[in-house]
This record gives structure tokens, C-alpha cells and sequence, in this order.
């Protein structure tokens, strides 16, 4: 398979497209790394990557922001960071994406517990997470093509102990190898309209 991975640099993402490699072609992409440039807030970026990428055979997004901090000091604005990146930069994605996608090919979204169990300054990740989630069981029932879409959605991951420790009070780290295993099934498994969980 040819997979594109945005965000492929990244925590997650580094060690979803070391996985794949070993057994398909793989093309990175990032805001600040990766072998194409693109910014998924931006939807003109991401048709530009697409271009540059060519048709593929699964695409899979481990990349977004949203902001962290108490409800009342989020503004109307910072709100809007979650929603123009990690929630309509995703949408975006399968939006424009469908086109350069082969039949029969899976997109792979990502979002995480905070859809489900969100802690303290997380008012704005969760929603946006919550309606990936939605998006996603929506959309699974018009893609055409044979195109499958799941979303994987993961509790605080090992590689990220150190970063979120203090905001995640008595979670138990996920390991990487579960992680990525949500990304090989969505991939290389039949699943559709799916929000795999890994919170244990």
C-alpha cells in the first residue's frame, strides 16, 4: 500500500509510520516536518498536498491542536483554533482527500479520551474530539468507492508521560504498541464508521 500520513513526525505519528514502512510505502507530512508541507488548517494547504502526494491508499492523520486552558478565559478565538484545526482540518481531509484516495482505501482520523473522559482545562479538545467522533460514524454511511474512515482515540500515551503527566491524575499509561495497533487495525482491517478506543 501507498499511506499517507499526516503528522507523521510527531509522537504518534512517528511511530505509526516506522510500523508501516517495514510493509508499505509511506510519505510524511507536517506543518514543520515531514517529505511534504501542509497546514490542515488551511484547506487550500491541503489540496496542495494532495497534488503533490498523488493518489494513495490509505490516509491517516495523527496531527491537530486545540487549546488548553479554564473555560472562562477561553475566548470565542481560541476555540476556534480546535475547530479550524484538529475538527474542520480532519473533516477537510476526507473532504478534499476522497478524491486522491484509491478505491477500496481507509481514511484514519485521530482523536482521544478527552471525548469521553475530559479532565480539567479540556473544555475545547473534547468537544472537538467528541465531534470527530460523530463526523465519523456519520460520514462512514455516504463515502463512496469502498472508502472506509474510523478514528482511533487514544488515553495518555508512554511517549507523552513526561508532557501531560500532571493534567491526567491516575491514568495509566497507554503503551506505544497498543497505539499503533489501532492504526493497523483501522488500516489493514475491514472496520467502518469505528471509534477505536485504547484507554487501557
Amino acid at each position: 500500500m501507498r499511506i499517507l500520513i499526516i503528522g507523521g513526525r510527531g509522537t504518534i505519528g512517528k511511530r505509526v509510520s516506522h510500523y508501516f514502512s517495514q510493509k508499505h510505502e509511506v510519505i510524511t507530512a507536517g506543518r514543520h516536518s515531514g517529505e511534504l508541507n501542509v497546514d490542515i488548517a488551511d484547506s487550500n494547504s491541503i489540496k496542495e498536498m494532495f497534488e503533490k502526494a498523488g493518489k494513495v491508499d490509505a490516509i491517516i492523520c495523527t496531527a491537530g491542536e486545540a487549546k488548553w486552558a479554564p473555560f472562562n478565559t477561553l475566548t470565542e478565538e481560541d476555540f476556534y483554533i480546535g475547530l479550524k484545526s484538529k475538527l474542520m482540518g480532519q473533516v477537510n481531509l476526507v473532504r478534499i482527500g476522497q478524491d486522491y484516495l484509491n478505491a477500496k482505501g481507509s481514511f484514519t482520523l485521530t482523536t482521544g479520551i478527552l471525548a469521553d473522559d475530559p479532565v480539567d482545562m479540556t473544555t475545547s479538545a473534547a468537544m472537538v474530539n467528541g465531534g470527530i467522533h460523530s463526523f465519523v460514524k456519520a460520514v462512514a454511511l455516504e463515502l463512496e468507492n469502498g472508502h472506509r474512515i474510523n478514528v482511533v482515540s487514544s488515553g495518555l500515551v508512554e511517549d507523552a508521560v513526561e508532557k501531560y503527566r500532571e493534567y491526567f491524575p491516575g491514568h495509566n499509561p497507554i503503551p506505544m504498541k497498543k497505539v499503533i495497533n489501532g492504526y493497523v487495525r483501522s488500516v489493514e482491517g475491514k472496520g467502518n464508521g469505528e471509534v477505536i478506543r485504547i484507554y487501557n
